[in-house]
């Protein structure tokens, strides 16, 4: 195991060089000046994808691929779904499969990649779990992967296994969850000292120095995060976040640009939190005096207690897997049984009380979103069609503000697509950091060159334990982004070949 120790305060900064491609509107009027009247209206009614040639072209210049999207599953030109757009596009067409590769199995001599335990202590008292495998040199970009609630780096088992035989690839549990839970009360009781022994955690008279504005809250989360890079893997990263780490993802982006290479959120959760945060909102704030600090107020340990009884109860966990697992026949054993050790940790209802009592972020995710536009952060979206909690309306949503993103909708898949259908996840993330890392040469996964379409619908095949399976990816690219990275390459081109010429 790794152990890593380090109170300091850094004394560097990274930066990371990124590509932006200019925006630009494609109308009539952003293309070439020698382009006559009709072939402008030829170019835009013949070049375009199905999903803009609009009967007047100038109305591309008010409405974005995914502007006109009205319902839960994404409209377009009508009340119609992503998948009913493809079938009335391509009525006669079967669609199209792609044969990806199966995660490695070692019995057949794919080995998978050695996946190491790790453990840093950011300050006193707070000790943090994290798994890391691949790669550490400079030529390997380097993963990061943030979990949801109550699960941990256990949670992305088969991202360590698989994308660390091509890049670095870590996990770690936020403090106050997984295997990050603290060893120790973080308060103390004044009475008898056998009561306070037998005491319930969080709940004593006085705080632990180590504990002082101890508040397990998305704050707290994001700026680990910003330690754990900065000390730990010490090089920009390319983050991906699932639920309530797909927030933290984004959050840490937004404040911390140049430790990021880009984004993937995975069924992200658009909200966290009950209580309003009381940096945005000081005067509301003061109706809610308890904030998730310790000790915990009393009045609250009855109510927590009950709750938490009905939480941690075994076939209430099966209940929830049931729900947030699209395909039932996905073994969940192991998840089950690491959810279930976690809450019989002693710190573990401690934890829980100041997380739901906690604020909100200091930083909305709408806000955290336009900021990442704002410098150019690449995102990359991945939602399981049937989540029942993140519906594919916040990913569509999140579409909708951020046009040049990629959006891939996996069916079926539920909450944790990344455990459900790693092998697609991977592929997709594969595929993505490719195209980053190329600049935009290489193409993006699932995109149709050949027929120029942004707007797609493939099966994706693979064998999984000698059987073969398959699940349909609705894609949706951005006509405008790529538009603006092939005039961004031409201009560069023509740039270079005159400087020689001169």
């Amino acid at each position: 195991m790794e152990i890593i120790s380090s109170h300091s305060t850094p004394c560097y900064h990274l930066a990371t060089l990124r590509h932006n491609f200019p925006e630009k509107t494609l109308d009539s009027h952003s293309l070439p000046s020698k382009f006559s009247r009709r072939r402008k209206h030829k170019f835009l009614h013949t070049s375009l994808p199905s999903t803009f040639r609009l009967n007047n072209y100038k109305t591309v210049r008010k409405s974005t691929p995914l502007n006109t999207l009205k319902s839960a599953e994404g409209v377009i030109n009508g009340d119609e779904t992503l998948e009913n757009v493809t079938k009335r596009r391509q009525p006669n067409v079967s669609i199209p499969k792609v044969v990806i590769p199966g995660l490695p199995d070692d019995s057949k001599g794919d080995v998978s990649a050695p996946v190491r335990s790790g453990e840093w202590e950011w300050k006193p008292k707070f000790k943090i779990h994290y798994e890391r495998s691949g790669s550490r040199n400079l030529d390997s970009p380097q993963i990061l992967f943030l979990p949801g609630f109550g699960v941990g780096s256990f949670h992305y088992e088969k991202q360590l296994k698989d994308l660390g035989k091509d890049y670095g690839v870590w996990a770690m549990d936020f403090l106050g969850q997984g295997m990050s839970l603290p060893c120790e009360d973080p308060t103390q009781s004044n009475g008898d000292l056998e009561i306070g022994r037998n005491s319930m955690w969080g709940f004593g008279d006085e705080t632990e120095p180590w504990a002082d504005d101890l508040v397990y809250s998305i704050d707290l989360w994001q700026e680990q995060v910003r330690y754990f890079i900065e000390e730990v893997i010490k090089e920009p990263v390319y983050i991906v976040g699932n639920s309530l780490g797909g927030y933290v993802a984004l959050y840490f982006a937004a404040c911390n640009p140049n430790l990021v290479k880009g984004v993937t959120l995975l069924n992200a959760t658009p909200f966290w939190g009950f209580f309003p945060n009381p940096i945005r909102s000081p005067k509301l704030s003061q109706l809610f005096p308890s904030t998730g600090t310790f000790p915990l107020p009393p009045r609250v340990k009855k109510i927590i207690e009950i709750v938490w009884e009905k939480i941690r109860d075994p076939r209430t966990i099966g209940e929830i897997l049931k729900q947030v697992y699209a395909d039932h026949s996905t073994n969940v054993d192991k998840v089950f049984s690491r959810i279930l050790e976690i809450t019989e940790h002693p710190a573990a209802l401690a934890s829980f009380a100041s997380i739901m009592l906690a604020p909100q972020g200091e930083v909305s995710f709408g806000e955290a979103l336009s900021r990442c536009k704002i410098h150019g952060i690449p995102i990359c979206l991945m939602y399981g069609k049937e989540d029942p909690w993140v519906r594919p309306i916040w990913g569509l949503q999140v579409k909708r503000q951020l046009p040049d993103a990629p959006y891939y909708q996996i069916s079926p898949a539920g909450h944790c697509p990344h455990d459900e259908v790693p092998e697609v996840v991977n592929y997709l993330l594969r595929g993505w950091i490719k195209n980053l890392e190329s600049q935009g040469f290489i193409a993006l996964p699932l995109l149709d060159d050949e027929s120029g379409r942004y707007d797609v619908a493939k099966d994706l095949e693979y064998v999984r334990d000698g059987t073969k399976k398959s699940v349909r990816v609705w894609f949706y690219g951005s006509e405008f982004s790529m538009w603006s990275k092939f005039s961004s390459f031409v201009n560069t081109q023509i740039q270079d070949l005159s400087f020689k010429l001169r």
